[in-house]
């Protein structure tokens, strides 16, 4: 044995043909973590560059609002006519997403009656006003993801706008609905857009909740009633506010 296998020896304890398969099996180790963390980086990489940019995102949020204002004006007996502009994106790429949203939205609003009718009458509102209403409908908004944002607040977030809009066109002001349409695309803008990305876009919510396993209904839809505490704690905070 050489003088520097056996000094390799002394210090490691273990063979010189031992010590170099063991450094082989480490270096291996540490080369596959690295290609899969390349894996990953390229996956995350690969999903953003497939999300619609931020503007798009945000012109599909509005014309998914339109549609399910235009849906609950609609089951409330009130006529009201969308404005063509609405299809900035192609409505095929929105149709399912839409349809889910509203399908969606009627299992939340079933469960939660209440907290999706008279909106501004529980928020101490007049609507007559692009002020007031923007900024109750971004006081509820922001407290509902205060604490992180699901799909299932996403549709709270569509309940509200809807419920909001009813009482703005039973009241007279048919132009308010203009004003929670642009509301909430601004709240998507701030808030909710990188999360959009991140996810591919609003598509996710085809793959992530419309699913017919138990498990991930029973998530979404924890996710979404949860949002009734704080909702009455936005209307809370609100009514504070305006005294």
């Amino acid at each position: 044995m050489s003088d520097l296998a056996g000094l390799m020896l002394s210090i490691f304890g273990v063979p010189v043909t031992g010590l170099i398969i063991l450094i082989s099996h480490l270096l291996s180790s540490q080369m596959d973590m690295l290609r899969r963390s390349s894996v990953f980086a390229a996956e995350v990489m690969e999903v953003f560059e497939r999300s619609p940019p931020d503007k798009e995102l945000v012109s599909q949020a509005k014309a998914l609002c339109r549609d399910y204002i235009h849906s609950r004006l609609i089951r409330a007996g009130i006529v009201w006519s969308k404005p063509e502009c609405a299809a900035a994106s192609p409505a095929s790429k929105l149709t399912e997403v839409s349809a889910a949203l509203l399908r969606l939205g009627d299992e939340l609003e079933y469960i939660r009656p209440n907290m999706y009718r008279n909106v501004a009458k529980q928020l101490n509102i007049t609507v007559s006003s692009e002020s007031i209403v923007s900024d109750a409908f971004l006081a509820v908004a922001t407290e509902i993801f205060s604490a992180g944002i699901t799909w299932g607040k996403v549709v709270a977030l569509y309940a509200v706008a809807g419920g909001l809009a009813i009482d703005c066109v039973k009241q007279g002001q048919p132009a308010m609905v203009h004003t929670i349409v642009d509301c909430l695309g601004e709240f998507v803008r701030k808030t909710l857009v990188t999360w959009l990305r991140r996810r591919g876009g609003w598509a996710d919510i085809t793959k992530s909740v419309v699913n017919n396993d138990p498990s991930i209904r029973d998530h979404w839809l924890v996710s979404a009633v949860c949002t009734f505490g704080h909702f009455v704690k936005a209307v809370f905070f609100f009514l504070l506010r305006e005294r």
